[in-house]
């Protein structure tokens, strides 16, 4: 998951409202948005690869969600970063005992964001910084570095999600994450994966021949805990594979 927008508003009719592109090669097998038979109560797509996800519900309200830290000078963790969405959402350990549980083994994974909530408290840990901390009320962005780090299309995304925080329709945050529009050389971060990769990834839908937004997905909360899920998939050149909705 590379762009993660969403508003946290405990004690409002939609206490946590989810906007979200994952992107990824096209070649990695991956299962779109469903029902774990193995893990009852829990809905997120699957990495077919390691096993993990990028984003998902789970039982007692849980969410938890992931995006990688880009630097090209990393040093690579010997475990998959998905691991740590899908075990929380399969956990029973509170939100603050997880993060510190992952802050303590956070170098055995490559550099990682990670959300992770329920219907009380939503938490957030960057490795790098490796301090979890709960978050306040408001308005969020994530992308490949650090939270609310302003990257063009973290501004841009962040700000289409607080114009639609009245009415949140699915479909409206879904064209939000569909925006392709690259931004502007003198926009661009440095991360030190060169000018033309920069200028790819700097929209937020991306589309290339191998690399690219593979799920945008939306997740709406409800103060009575009901949660709607709708996610669509993609394939190279940002081909439309197909749409999932899931009421849970």
């Amino acid at each position: 998951m590379c762009l993660i927008v969403f508003a946290w508003r405990p004690g409002h009719a939609r206490p946590l409202i989810v906007a979200a592109n994952r992107d990824e090669f096209y070649a990695r097998p991956t299962q779109a948005l469903a029902s774990w038979e193995n893990a009852p109560g829990v809905y997120a797509g699957r990495d077919l690869e390691a096993g993990g996800t990028w984003l998902g519900v789970g039982p007692a309200g849980r969410f938890a969600a992931l995006t990688n830290i880009r630097d090209p000078q990393q040093a690579l963790g010997t475990r998959s970063r998905g691991e740590l969405v899908a075990a929380f959402l399969q956990s029973e350990l509170s939100v603050e005992a997880y993060l510190d549980q992952v802050a303590s083994r956070s170098r055995q994974y490559s550099g990682f964001n990670l959300l992770v909530g329920d219907n009380r408290q939503l938490g957030y840990l960057n490795a790098r910084q490796g301090t979890p901390r709960l978050l306040a009320e408001g308005v969020y962005g994530l992308s490949n570095a650090g939270l609310d780090t302003p990257w063009p299309k973290l501004l841009k995304a962040r700000a289409g999600l607080q114009q639609h925080l009245a009415d949140p329709q699915p479909q409206r945050l879904l064209e939000l994450l569909g925006d392709n529009l690259q931004a502007a050389d003198t926009e661009l971060p440095e991360t030190g994966v060169g000018l033309g990769t920069e200028r790819l990834l700097s929209s937020v839908f991306i589309a290339s021949q191998n690399y690219g937004t593979r799920a945008s997905t939306v997740l709406i909360v409800e103060a009575d805990g009901r949660r709607k899920l709708v996610e669509r998939s993609f394939g190279p050149f940002g081909g439309h594979l197909g749409e999932v909705c899931l009421q849970v």
